[in-house]
Formats: C-alpha cells, sequence, structure tokens
C-alpha cells in the first residue's frame, strides 16, 4: 500500500480524533486523562476546590482508543506495540496538544483487565490564555503565597496524629517490615486517608493495592514474562506526563529503586512503598543497596542523608501473630 501524503495523513488523525478533541477543545480546560474505557477526566483552569471532573462518553470504547494509539502512532512514525515492543505513545497533536498514551498488560485499572487496558493523557496547548506573574501569587510589594501550609506544621507527639498529618501533607512514606509483617495491608489502609479527589498512580508487579479514588491509573511490571520494551526507566517519563497527584510503588526491588527514588524527588507528593527491613535504620540502607544495584555511581551517603531528610518510614514489626507499629521516623 503506497504511503499517504502528510497532509492526508493529518486528515485521517484529525477525524480519528475528533471524539476526543471534543473534550480537549472545551473552554477553561487544561487537561484530560483516560483510565479506562467509557468516560474521561477533565483538569479544568481556574479557582475550583478540585481541579478534576469526570464525565461518562460511551463513544469511547477500548476498540477507538486501541485504534487511535496506532493511528497517532502511524501518523509520526512511531513504534508501537504492545505485546512484544514499546506500549507507549507520546506525540504532539495537530494544536500543539501533548498526547500520552499506553496500552496492553503494562496497564490494568482493574483485575478484570486480563489481557491489559489502555490509558492516555493530552496535555493542552492554548496561546489564547492571558496569564501573568499575578496569577501565581507574584505581585510586586507582595509576599510570597504558601501552597500547603501544613508544610509548616510540627509533627505532634502522638504517632498516629504524627502519621495523619505526614498523609495530607503530602510527605513520602516508606513502610518497612520482615516477611508476613503485613507491609501491602496497612499502605493499602494509608491510601485510604488520601483525599478521595486526587489523581493516583500505582506502580507494582504484581496487582495488590487497593485504590478507593475513581481518579486512578494501576501500571503492572511484572518481574517474570515481560515480553516487552517498557521497564522503570520509561515509567518515569509515563508517571511525570500522566500528572498524578500521588505515586504508590509496590515492594522496593533492585529494579524498580531507582525509578521510584527519582519520582520522589520530581515535585510529586506522597509516594508511598514498601520494604524489606527490620528498623527504619536498615530500611534506609536497602532503598539505598537497591538504587545502587541499577544506578551504581549514586553517591551513597548523599543520598542515604537525602533519604532520611524527605522519606518517613514507617516501622511494623512481628511477634507470632502480633503485628505492631514499632517506629514512625
Amino acid at each position: 500500500m503506497a504511503e499517504l501524503p502528510i497532509s492526508d495523513t493529518y486528515r485521517v488523525l484529525e477525524s480519528v480524533i475528533r471524539p476526543l478533541a471534543y473534550w480537549y477543545n472545551q473552554e477553561n480546560v487544561e487537561e484530560i486523562a483516560i483510565n479506562s474505557p467509557g468516560g474521561i477526566w477533565l483538569r479544568v483552569r481556574g479557582k475550583h476546590a478540585y481541579p478534576w471532573h469526570f464525565h461518562e462518553d460511551p463513544k469511547l470504547t477500548r476498540e477507538y482508543l486501541n485504534n487511535l494509539l496506532y493511528v497517532i502512532a502511524n501518523t509520526f512514525d512511531l513504534a508501537f506495540d504492545p505485546v512484544g515492543g514499546t506500549p507507549v505513545v507520546y506525540a504532539t497533536l495537530p494544536g500543539g496538544h501533548r498526547f500520552s498514551g499506553i496500552s496492553g498488560r503494562n496497564v490494568m485499572y482493574d483485575n478484570g483487565d486480563l489481557t491489559g487496558g489502555v490509558a492516555m493523557a493530552v496535555r493542552v496547548f492554548k496561546d489564547d490564555v492571558a496569564v501573568d506573574m499575578s496569577q501565581f501569587g507574584l505581585v510586586q510589594g507582595g509576599r510570597l503565597r504558601p501552597i500547603n501550609k501544613l508544610k509548616s506544621v510540627e509533627d505532634p507527639d502522638d504517632p498516629y496524629d504524627r502519621l495523619v498529618l505526614s498523609i495530607k501533607r503530602g510527605d513520602h512514606i516508606l513502610i518497612s517490615g520482615a516477611t508476613a509483617t503485613g507491609k501491602t495491608t496497612f499502605l493499602n489502609n494509608i491510601i485510604k486517608l488520601l483525599d478521595e479527589h486526587k489523581r493516583i498512580l500505582t506502580i507494582e508487579d504484581t496487582r495488590e493495592l487497593i485504590v478507593p479514588h475513581p481518579n486512578r491509573v494501576h501500571i503492572v511490571l511484572p518481574r517474570t514474562e515481560l515480553t516487552n520494551a517498557f521497564d522503570y526507566r520509561r515509567v518515569i517519563d509515563l508517571a511525570v506526563r500522566f500528572t498524578p497527584d500521588c505515586i504508590i510503588g509496590g515492594e522496593i526491588s533492585t529494579s524498580n529503586a531507582g525509578a521510584i527514588w527519582e519520582l520522589m524527588g520530581s515535585g510529586h507528593d506522597n509516594c508511598f512503598a514498601t520494604i524489606h527491613a527490620e528498623s527504619p535504620e536498615a530500611a534506609y540502607k536497602a532503598f539505598v543497596g537497591r538504587i545502587l544495584h541499577t544506578y551504581p555511581s549514586t553517591d551513597r551517603e548523599k543520598t542515604l542523608k537525602e533519604m532520611k531528610d524527605k522519606l518517613r518510614v514507617v516501622q511494623i514489626n512481628r511477634d507470632g501473630n502480633i503485628r505492631a507499629v514499632t517506629e514512625i521516623t
């Protein structure tokens, strides 16, 4: 089959993308996100307490969304193969809008997505919006405006209150414990304390995390049976483009430690994960040690110090059938 001229290729794309473009061309929409077929989330510009708003759309079927990924990949001559190659597509759509999408077994909205799911996001480009520095809270003679006032609140003595405050102000938390101490169960309980309006991204090797929040994306990278070219280095790019409010990892391993640590330093609040260790000090050292497996040039002492400054450890220990939180750093 002869290749279509560039103009014809774009016309095909513009035709196929029309159901999606309907949403990102809405007034005051700065971003859209699809976590699963049949609905769309709009991030709306303006003074809204909760910027994400959900809308059902039966036109956004699994078949349509997967076909759209193939059309975008073909239009821009991108490699896209969810089974044996790369399952992600990044492109700039007509109008300058930044598109990110993923399909296949690396995305699983619920445990029913046995053959894989699909998720995508579009960052809207608009050059007709008048934005000045005052909209960032910067005016001559004025004071800088704090975004999260909880950042300046001192930790309470009560361990429970300290953990709840830590979650609310966006701290990074590492759940530490030996085998069968209930780390994942405890993490699932922490997730329940997150604001229900947050956008959540999970990164796991097996779907174990239970996220009640409706605006969520689950990325899965199996430790075995990994047949395509998607790895933790590529997860970093996808996570940033999907603009989550919270990133939750599973168990820290040699393969994911570097990526999780990098995401903890990328400006996101509430990065959570678990690790096998018998004390907070051992947890920090184990985390750094796993990072060194894939990033051997990492400065161990510097990273250890940074980790202790910005990563809270919840230590769980076990004696027979008794499990208890024994320390919160």
